[in-house]
């Protein structure tokens, strides 16, 4: 018996299960957005990250990996594993996988995806399309018990550059997060008690000249 999945987003750079091939392709169809919700993992429920999940669209593309799972056991642990991992996707949706362009004929069929309902109602986790700027603001502040979101974006940015297929709106993404956090480290730099730190008051009080404080050491 044979599982196929494929990996989109950080089942790209950390599958977490065992596996006996890994091909390098893309699915038909379907494009890589950042309208879903992670309150466990990358985030919290006050404060909730923003993950990968796939949008259907007419003639588009999806590079990612595919995995090959050979035997019942390694199949049932790695679909307990993904079931756990990927609990926000409410979709297992089956595709076919293409390892060239232009992919005329599938490299592999009914290869298993994790997706999600682009509906608030039909799922929990879909927050939705949202500017890029407040994306980026959301993705750049929240933090959850495997790490932050940031991580996970910037991860992803590169782990598709290291299969040879970069991802022209996962760059632009990280490009506006990168922006987020050095606005936010300017603003730290510039805080109040900074400003503070340069006024008179906080001046030392009758400062000896550096030869007088070498000379009163050495005696």
């Amino acid at each position: 018996m044979v599982l196929w999945v494929f990996g989109y987003a950080s089942l790209v750079w950390n599958p977490g299960f065992e596996y006996d091939e890994k091909i390098v392709g893309y699915i038909k169809g379907y494009r890589r957005v950042f309208n879903l919700a992670c309150i466990d993992h990358r985030g919290t429920p006050e404060r909730p990250a923003r993950i990968s999940t796939l949008e259907a669209v007419e003639g588009a593309v999806c590079w990612g990996a595919a995995y090959c799972i050979k035997g019942v056991e390694k199949e049932r642990a790695a679909m307990e594993y993904l079931e756990g991992r990927e609990c926000e996707y409410d979709l297992k949706i089956q595709v076919d996988f293409y390892k060239e362009e232009p992919g005329l004929t599938p490299s592999v069929t009914g290869v298993l995806v994790f997706a999600s309902t682009p509906d608030k109602e039909g799922n929990k986790y879909y927050l939705g399309p949202a500017p890029l700027e407040e994306m980026a603001s959301q993705i750049a502040h929240a933090v959850g018990p495997c790490g932050n979101n940031r991580e996970y974006l910037f991860s992803l940015e590169e782990a598709m550059y290291n299969i040879g297929h970069k991802d022209d709106y996962v760059i632009e993404l990280a490009n506006e997060v990168r922006k987020v956090l050095a606005r936010t480290r300017e603003k730290k730099i510039s805080s109040p008690v900074a400003h503070l730190l340069h006024k008179p008051q906080f001046a030392l009080i009758h400062p000896q000249p550096l030869t007088e404080t070498i000379i009163a050491l050495d005696a």
